[in-house]
């Protein structure tokens, strides 16, 4: 397949416009450390929630959700839906409480909650477990997508394409810090959902597909549509429905859903004007993430096993692949292959800003970690801001490099999901807790980590190994056991040993509840969690419905999503 002029115009017209805001703004963001990672602490509501939602909309998540369709259906998509709890309740629980910490990442938290080496130790070894190694593992998967997407479109080769694709990036990253990130954001999120919607409607009435009703009435497609799993086959239900619902979304820390809120999404409260901008901020991002943007990539999914009904399929279309990249997730870029001049060259540029935008947010995030946690606090603690922001931006170079090199021996976007998963199993409720229970400490936090990233690696090596090590068990069942084991650890810990001191633990409730009880409207906000949930689900069911085109169930649903949200509004002033 071969672009034509128009196709290279936009796509080189993007990269010129990223260059130039991070040219623009690379001034104001060199100032000092808490310029480039946080913008000053002056940022709007809208500018950071859609920042969110195109951070989360990664290069891989379009082949992610794709191959999740064509495996499971429609319905495996529970696997991520169920993290919507876990955002609601970063929405109405703890935005205003990361904004009023005023700290410079979700990190510092940890000295101003505990005290002691131990905290400190804790501060430092997660600033490179989550900064440089975690980062890297989700970033090796936003890599691996662009492999496989320049393969397809361009016929690049790995390394190529992975020259091609950070060398941008990480030259606006390096300019503009975060102010830039955020308004690159902007920029790709809305040519990222033009492209997509666009591409799908396309997509829909190829002569293959024959639209809508044809698309899911095709005997290749129809037992795939359900937006509730098979209830009578249990292993499915359980893997994809029942644990993630149950388990999973409250047990399991993942980037951009972390129980009580972390990672980039903490830095984005952070960076907010106020309470209130940071609380609006997170909501969009849920109502947005979950609701609004992964039909395309459903429909697409779908459509996909009509032209592709197997993996055979894949490996015939693209004999030059290596075969260790046919998988189920290259479905996605495939498709895309069917689009004509020009909106080819919009999609193309619309999954090249995804990618950028995943991969500048998680290399600003992750070093500011290295900055803030792990250099000004351990190394050079009278580091000069100059000194501060060339180590940040020497760390964002070697994480690319990192990711780069890891994406070469990664297969498929859903392996990495669910080590991801695994890695963060059993440390959910810790962080829930934390604000709240004061015999929570270091030795709770650090027993949690090395607990589930050991079980998730005997998990992960055995699945290599063929079983060897023990007899293989279904993917819930080891998020379960991960979760017990790692859960009755931490909680054994914390029990054993002390607290951290009462001056300590007075100050921080002193600093994020003032003269408030921590419970302050608690009854207001569980409920506003619960509109809140139903609502956005309500929403994501209601464009399904009207997709399907079921009308009355489909406008019923809407219904209910407005009815949510004035019931949301109707209690802003005891909630934000």
């Amino acid at each position: 397949m071969a672009l034509e002029f128009i196709d290279f115009a936009i796509i080189i017209s993007f990269f010129a416009i990223s260059l130039i805001v991070g040219i623009v703004v690379s001034r104001q963001s060199s100032k000092n450390a808490d310029s480039f990672f946080l913008s000053g602490r002056s940022m709007p509501w809208w500018l950071l929630g859609v920042s969110m939602v195109a951070t989360t909309f990664a290069a891989d998540t379009p082949n992610l959700v794709a191959g999740i369709v064509r495996t499971t259906g429609v319905a495996g998509n529970w696997e991520w839906w169920a993290f919507l709890l876990t955002g609601m309740l970063t929405v109405f629980f703890y935005a205003r409480l990361w904004r009023r910490s005023g700290i410079t990442t979700d990190l510092e938290f940890y000295e101003m909650r505990y005290d002691g080496k131990s905290a400190a130790f804790l501060r430092g070894f997660r600033a490179i477990y989550l900064g440089v190694i975690f980062n890297v593992i989700i970033m090796g998967t936003v890599c691996l997508a662009a492999i496989k997407i320049g393969h397809v479109m361009f016929g690049f080769s790995a390394g190529r394409t992975l020259i091609i694709a950070s060398v941008v990036t990480v030259a606006y990253s390096l300019l503009g810090g975060l102010k830039g990130v955020l308004i690159t954001d902007f920029i790709q999120f809305i040519i990222a959902m033009v492209g997509s919607i666009w591409a799908t409607v396309y997509i829909i009435d190829l002569p293959q597909i024959g639209g809508m009703q044809n698309l899911i009435t095709h005997p290749n497609v129809v037992d795939k549509i359900n937006l509730l799993p098979d209830f009578s086959n249990t292993d499915l239900l359980m893997g994809i429905f029942i644990i993630p619902i149950a388990v999973q979304w409250w047990s399991t820390w993942y980037p951009g859903a972390e129980p009580g809120g972390g990672g980039y999404v903490a830095q984005r409260m952070l960076a907010a004007k106020d309470e209130k901008n940071a609380t609006w901020a997170v909501l969009f991002f849920n109502l947005a993430h979950y609701a609004l943007r992964p039909w395309p990539w459903i429909i697409i999914g779908l459509a996909s096993l009509i032209i592709y009904p197997n993996l055979d399929a894949l490996a015939t279309a693209f004999p030059d692949l290596g075969s260790q990249f046919i998988k189920n997730d290259l479905s996605y870029p495939a498709m895309l292959t069917f689009l004509p001049a020009g909106l080819l060259g919009l999609v193309v540029t619309s999954l090249v800003a995804a990618f950028m935008s995943t991969i500048s947010t998680h290399l600003n995030w992750g070093s500011s970690y290295i900055v803030n946690d792990f250099y000004a606090r351990f190394i050079n603690k009278k580091a000069s801001e100059k000194q501060k922001i060339i180590t940040g931006r020497l760390s964002i170079i070697i994480m690319m490099i990192l990711a780069g090199l890891l994406s070469l021996v990664l297969e498929e976007a859903k392996d990495a999901f669910d080590l991801v998963i695994q890695i963060g199993a059993g440390s959910g409720l810790l962080f829930i807790l934390r604000w709240f229970w004061y015999r929570i400490n270091p030795w709770s936090e650090i027993t949690a980590m090395v607990v589930s990233f050991f079980m998730a690696i005997a998990f992960f090596v055995n699945a290599r190994m063929d079983a060897v090590l023990f007899t293989d068990i279904a993917g819930y069942e080891k998020i379960c056991l991960n979760v017990l084991v790692t859960s009755i650890a931490w909680l054994t810990v914390t029990f054993f040993t002390r607290p951290s001191s009462p001056d300590t633990l007075a100050a921080f409730n002193k600093a994020i509840f003032g003269n408030e009880s921590k419970f302050h409207n608690f009854q207001y906000k569980t409920i506003a969690f619960l509109l809140g949930v139903a609502g956005v689900y309500s929403l994501l069911f209601s464009f399904g419905k009207l997709l399907y085109g079921e009308l009355i169930i489909g406008l019923v649903l809407m219904i209910v999503f407005i009815a949510c949200s004035i019931g949301i509004i109707s209690m802003r002033k005891r909630l934000f």
